[in-house]
């Protein structure tokens, strides 16, 4: 690689690397599991990167190779493996309101099945399209809106207020 393309490649990912960092650990729920993730994605990134910097989308088109990698490691995941919960969060600032809310809607995001909780993230967190989830998850624009339905639905149930009671069924008016 030339030395100019080895400047470009180290812009590129100082500019990105948090946003696509964030995405790995959103999707994935795990810190360590998000580093590797993304720097397996990097590095397809960097072997490629002489077409990867003419492409006109190459944020998108890294994107798609972290979330087609999430994907790969949700499929050949072994049943030794177990995430762990690490709470030493660096980016806290030490305030403790909604920490609780934030917990409980986190575990929800979590306990969604791993295409659900991708179309999730794309959508509310990285604040993507349709179109745009539908293209880095490699689905149909009604599979995204499908699960993106099923997974609010799933969300709806799993932070329910305890005890609260369902609302109660309408009756059709003559």
């Amino acid at each position: 690689m030339r030395r100019s393309d080895e400047e470009a490649f180290s812009a590129f990912v100082a500019e990105h690397s948090a946003t696509l960092f964030r995405t790995a650990y959103l999707i994935t729920g795990d810190y360590q599991r998000a580093e590797d993730l993304l720097q397996d994605s990097l590095v397809r990134v960097y072997q490629r990167w002489a077409l990867v910097e003419a492409m006109d989308h190459p944020v998108a088109y890294t994107r798609k190779i972290l979330v087609n990698q999430a994907t790969s490691w949700w499929r050949r995941r072994s049943s030794h493996e177990s995430p762990v919960l690490v709470r030493d969060d660096r980016t806290w600032d030490g305030r403790l309101e909604n920490v609780g809310e934030h917990e409980r809607v986190w575990a929800a995001v979590l306990a969604l099945p791993p295409r659900q909780r991708a179309v999730v993230v794309l959508k509310h967190y990285e604040d993507l399209s349709e179109a745009e989830i539908a293209a880095a998850l490699d689905m149909a624009p009604g599979t995204v809106k499908s699960h993106a339905h099923a997974a609010a639905r799933r969300l709806a149930v799993l932070l329910a207020e305890p005890g609260a009671a369902p609302a109660p069924a309408r009756e059709a008016t003559p």
